[in-house]
């Protein structure tokens, strides 16, 4: 199974690297989520953390094809202030009833990752398929390679069997 779109925000280009990576290796189409409105220096940040702490959905742009085209999309975001960033959040709500099965692939400092994982669930009222985190340092400094072809491979093995894989961080449930 290949027809899987892999969509990615990035605020500083680390989710951007991490998206690419993983579309080099599993052969699959980028498309690219930007902000309306450009984050610039210190307002620009600030903007991000009061869209998290509110979880304002700021205007967006979405650059690539329909993702209901697809078997499965690949959403792959920051994690800001231990949440979803909001430019991802803008899209999962407005392309909710146009997504085909949602795997999560979240780009953190350290933690939040199953926050953002949740919260895609509850806004499209239906588990991802599969979730999984990197770091940005793993994606600074290549390490994370390996499990990006492991989480890639997971997606297509979920998406060829039809059935959930849950983490076992994320739920007791996992299979």
């Amino acid at each position: 199974m290949n027809n899987v779109l892999v969509i990615v925000y990035s605020y500083t280009g680390t989710s951007r690297r991490v998206a690419q990576v993983l579309c080099s290796q599993q052969g699959w189409p980028l498309a690219e989520i930007t902000d309306a409105r450009r984050r610039s220096g210190a307002m620009g940040s600030w903007r991000c953390v009061l869209d998290s702490l509110l979880q304002r959905q700021p205007a967006i742009r979405y650059d690539g094809p329909p993702p209901s085209d697809f078997d499965a999309v690949v959403l792959v975001s920051p994690i800001w202030m231990m949440r979803l960033a909001g430019p991802m959040r803008s899209f999962v709500a407005r392309q909710r009833d146009r997504l085909p099965d949602v795997a999560v692939l979240s780009v953190m400092g350290g933690q939040g990752a199953p926050n953002a994982a949740a919260e895609i669930g509850k806004r499209l009222a239906r588990a991802p398929i599969l979730s999984a985190a990197v770091t940005q340092r793993e994606a600074d400094d290549g390490s994370c390679a390996a499990r990006l072809q492991a989480f890639g491979n997971a997606v297509r093995e979920a998406e060829d069997s039809h059935a959930v894989v849950r983490p076992v961080t994320l739920s007791p449930q996992s299979t």
